[in-house]
């Protein structure tokens, strides 16, 4: 089965652009980056070619000679069957982190041949840059961040009727009981393998919940030999203790970040660089506290306090060993873990959300904290995250009695409906908030 993935589209606007610089991919192991490169290449040039770094090292010896684009061009044609022509062939520079060279020649074609089509990716690009000291020419290549599949991508395969009749909404108002139920029982299907492709597939070809696992052990255990393979000596142990500490840490009531979960007596500077290794790798999201929601919101992180979520809702299910049927089970009794898992879909959800601005989460002095606060516009917007239909709580109403913003967000199982600057909206519409937003923009013009 196809996943039709959005990131072609952002590959396909850059392909028309003018002042087109090259694309430089990145994103955790095992989303698809090598599959949607080609894809694009196949379908929107009349050539695609694909210089691989890892598996051809003898490609390094074309960039170590010269830094000239026309002649790399000439010298890396060598290597391949089909032409490489300016503006009809796209060239694809894979697993560059093993050729600084090549990472170093994107600037060149950037100054000196804008007129080619380049897309560079890499395993664990952001942890080869800093162990070996590379150097990214910044300003000279469009940086896009990717991620593993969407739930708004996993419903178009799963249920394209459904999706087709979220993209036509114009209004916000309560949804029909049929439409709320299949988004409920696709998005917790949605849970079960998360947004890794193999994991995905592997569910909706019916394949049975068994390959499922099994594509996610693979992927957890890949991560696994990263560790060992990639990062310091000294860090691996440190890695390995805080991945595997995830479960622990998202099951507290609170989720903050607590280092003596990891290991009685662990110290923040003992793990910082492990933290920020797994950061790097894409592998986790760091959400930091705020003291308050002010303008611009970054100004005001708290960088001692944060939460720690899985890069993908599947791989932190497989991490903690919950089955697939406790989550596809609407009254199954696991509270604090199906909160937490309720979390880490929707902060998973706005890291896809193109252009979206990274989200924070709000504590008061006493006992209240909203889960997610993000800045969209203009606008400081906390949004507030049930597992089910039971939204008592008093977190967010703390939030608006002190701040009294605009608009504040719910994200439960209930329907869809505004009411006096709230919007509750069903988890699983998380990915069409920018359609919300744009819909009360409007509305409140009038």
């Amino acid at each position: 089965m196809r996943i039709e993935r959005e990131i072609i589209n952002q590959f396909k606007a850059w392909k028309d652009a003018p002042n087109r610089k090259p694309i430089l991919l990145k994103g955790a192991r095992q989303i698809g980056k090598t599959w949607a490169m080609e894809t694009f290449g196949k379908e929107c040039f009349k050539y695609c070619v694909k210089f691989d770094f890892d598996r051809q090292p003898e490609l390094k010896s074309v960039f170590q000679v010269t830094k000239d684009p026309k002649r790399l061009v000439k010298e890396l044609a060598l290597y391949q069957d089909q032409p490489i022509i300016a503006g009809e062939t796209l060239m694809i520079f894979d697993e560059i982190q093993e050729c600084e060279e090549a990472l170093n020649s994107l600037k060149y074609f950037c100054e000196e041949a804008p007129e080619y089509h380049i897309i560079a990716a890499g395993s664990l690009l952001g942890v080869a840059v800093k162990k070996r000291k590379m150097t990214v020419p910044v300003g000279k290549v469009k940086i896009i961040d990717m991620y593993p599949i969407s739930f708004k991508e996993f419903l178009l395969a799963s249920d394209a009727r459904t999706y087709e009749y979220i993209e036509s909404l114009e209004e916000i108002s309560h949804l029909p009981e049929i439409v709320l139920n299949k988004l409920r029982t696709e998005y917790r299907r949605y849970q079960v393998s998360g947004g890794m492709p193999e994991a995905v597939v592997a569910l909706l070809d019916n394949q049975g919940i068994s390959e499922v696992e099994s594509a996610l052990q693979d992927i957890l255990d890949l991560y696994e030999l990263d560790f060992s393979k990639y990062a310091e000596p000294r860090e691996i142990p440190r890695i390995h203790a805080i991945w595997h500490s995830l479960p622990a840490q998202l099951s507290k009531e609170n989720r903050k970040f607590i280092y003596k979960v990891i290991k009685t007596g662990a110290r923040s500077k003992d793990y910082e660089d492990a933290l920020m290794w797994l950061e790097d790798a894409g592998i986790i999201y760091r959400v930091y506290n705020i003291s308050k929601p002010g303008m611009p919101i970054s100004a005001y992180e708290e960088t001692d306090a944060f939460k720690v979520y899985a890069c993908d809702c599947g791989l932190l299910r497989r991490l903690a060993h919950l089955p697939s049927t406790v989550v596809t089970d609407p009254i199954a009794n696991y509270t604090e873990f199906k909160g937490a898992m309720a979390e880490n879909a929707v902060l998973q959800s706005f890291m896809s959300l193109k252009g979206a601005q990274k989200p924070y989460y709000w504590t008061s002095p006493g006992t209240a904290e909203v889960e997610f606060v993000i800045q969209w516009g203009d606008e400081i917007i906390p949004i507030e995250v049930k597992a089910e239909e039971n939204i008592s709580g008093s977190s967010l109403s703390v939030y608006f009695k002190t701040y009294a913003p605009h608009y504040r967000m719910r994200f439960s199982m209930l329907n869809l409906q505004y009411n006096e600057g709230l919007l509750s909206s069903p988890a699983p519409l998380v990915g069409w908030l920018d359609k919300w937003m744009s819909i009360l923009y409007n509305v409140n013009r009038i």
